[in-house]
């Protein structure tokens, strides 16, 4: 279990409400173990929203985009794997037992860009068109494929109808749960 120098990003799943406090418990654990060399960043996923308070005013706000989940970049093999597992909070990698799956760039960008990290909504986006046959990727419809009947780029979902039992239903996905057909 080796990867390329800079590291790939996995995602990895955590009890529930505690990211941040994980983050900092892995942060602290790379710093003491002088892993440094392996696992190199990691992340809560959230994004800002402005949200009305109660007297009218609106305030700017954290959401998190994964509830549950926490971004690491490292370089995989036994013993990164052994660390970022026994950090208190974290339940395990997304992926199958020992074979924690990265994510593709495609998702890492994605994700950045909801964060306000990434310079530019990702290209490959702007070509998604209704009418268009995807590939759903993840998820309970994932490897079943459909077409767009529309597409929201400031929300960055799309509706697609889905031959389910027999009939068109229509499911909203991210941008980056789908590829084209």
């Amino acid at each position: 279990m080796s990867d390329s120098q800079d590291g790939r990003w996995y995602l990895v799943h955590t009890s529930s409400s505690v990211e941040t406090k994980v983050k900092a418990n892995l942060e602290q654990r790379v710093k003491i173990m002088g892993m440094s060399e392996e696992v190199f960043e990691v992340l809560v996923p959230e994004e800002e929203t402005e949200v009305e308070t109660p007297k009218g005013k609106k305030k700017t706000v954290k959401k998190q985009i994964y509830p549950g989940y926490v971004l690491v970049r490292m370089i995989l093999n036994d013993r990164s794997w052994a660390m970022v597992r026994n950090t208190p909070g974290i339940t395990g990698f997304v992926g199958q037992a020992k074979h924690p799956t990265p994510l593709s760039e495609k998702e890492v960008e994605s994700i950045l860009y909801q964060m306000g990290m990434g310079s530019a909504a990702p290209v490959s986006y702007s070509t998604f068109n209704v009418g268009q046959s995807v590939k759903i990727m993840d998820g309970p419809f994932s490897d079943f494929i459909g077409n767009i009947e529309e597409v929201n780029l400031e929300k960055k979902k799309l509706r697609v109808m889905v031959h389910i039992f027999g009939r068109e239903t229509p499911v909203e996905l991210g941008f980056s749960e789908v590829e084209e057909a």
